[in-house]
C-alpha cells in the first residue's frame, strides 16, 4: 500500500515542533511547557473529521481532525474541524481553549528563546503518511469522506516527548509530564 500508518502507541497532538534541541536546553523546554500548562485548565477536545495536508494537489498526510470545541458549539454546516481547506476551524473572532494553550506554549518557548514557529496552526492527529502517491487517490477520498461518530476527552496534561525516527517507525520518549491548571 502507498501509506505507512501511524501505530496507535504513536498518536499525539503536536502543539510545537522543534526538531533538534541539545540535550542541555531541555531543562529550559520542560519550564517552558510547565509555564505554559500552569497557564490553562484542563478542557475537553473533540475529535472529528478526516481529511489530507496539502487540500489540494497530491496528499502527503492523511488526518483527523482536533478541535476544543463541541459540535453544537460550531454548528450544524461545520463537517470537519480543519474545514475544507484544513485554515482553522474556530468560530470567526473567538479563540479556542487549544489555540490559548498553543499560543501560551509558543510564548514560554520564545522566552526561553527557542524559535517561535511561522506556520499557522492546524490541530490535528496524523493516522497516516502517503509514501507512494500514484494510486492512492480512492483511499484518500475514502478517508476524507469517513463519517464516523466525533469523540471527545478531557486534556489534563501536556507532555514533551523527544522523537527519534528509526527503522521500524517514529519513537517518542516522554522527557517531562506537565498538568494543566496546577498554579
Amino acid at each position: 500500500m502507498g501509506a505507512s500508518w501511524t501505530r496507535e502507541d504513536n498518536l499525539h497532538l503536536t502543539l510545537k515542533f522543534l526538531g533538534e534541541v541539545a540535550i542541555t536546553r531541555v531543562p529550559a523546554l520542560s519550564d517552558a511547557a510547565a509555564k505554559a500548562a500552569r497557564s490553562i485548565e484542563p478542557f475537553s477536545l473533540l475529535i472529528s473529521g478526516c481529511g489530507s495536508f496539502p487540500s489540494h494537489g497530491k496528499p502527503k498526510v492523511l488526518w483527523v481532525g482536533v478541535s476544543s470545541e463541541t459540535p453544537a458549539d460550531r454548528g450544524p454546516q461545520a463537517a470537519s474541524p480543519l474545514g475544507a481547506d484544513a485554515g482553522g476551524f474556530e468560530p470567526e473572532g473567538r479563540t479556542s481553549t487549544l489555540e490559548q494553550l498553543h499560543t501560551a506554549i509558543e510564548d514560554e518557548c520564545t522566552d526561553a528563546d527557542f524559535e517561535r514557529d511561522s506556520r499557522a496552526f492546524h490541530p490535528h492527529l496524523t493516522i497516516a503518511r502517503v509514501r507512494k502517491p500514484k494510486g492512492i487517490g480512492r483511499l484518500v477520498e475514502t478517508h476524507r469522506t469517513l463519517n464516523f461518530p466525533s469523540h471527545d476527552f478531557v486534556v489534563g496534561e501536556i507532555v514533551v516527548f523527544k522523537s527519534e525516527l528509526l527503522r521500524q517507525g517514529s519513537k517518542h520518549t516522554a522527557l517531562s509530564r506537565h498538568q494543566l491548571g496546577t498554579k
